[in-house]
This record gives structure tokens, C-alpha cells and sequence, in this order.
């Protein structure tokens, strides 16, 4: 094993620590909630619902 495979192999074990990676999911779903609730004030704005 050379030294950057070495290297490469450390930076990606550090990089999982289980930190704030773990919300991004729940960042996503909230905005991705608020989106829709602002899609469908949208519609009903216009009348299309």
C-alpha cells in the first residue's frame, strides 16, 4: 500500500463521524415540506384548486 492510497483511506474514515451529516436528511425533508405547502398556496391563490 503506498502512502496516498494510506492517506486516502484515513481522510475517508475521519470523514464518517457521524456528526452533522446525519440532519441533512431532515433539513431536506422539512424544506422539502415547505416547497409543497408553498406550491399549494400557490394554486389555491390562483384558484386552480
Amino acid at each position: 500500500m503506498t502512502a496516498t492510497a494510506a492517506a486516502t483511506i484515513t481522510a475517508r474514515r475521519r470523514a464518517r463521524t457521524g456528526g452533522p451529516e446525519d440532519r441533512s436528511g431532515l433539513v431536506e425533508n422539512l424544506l422539502g415540506w415547505t416547497l409543497v405547502v408553498v406550491i399549494a398556496m400557490f394554486f389555491t391563490q390562483l384558484g386552480l384548486m
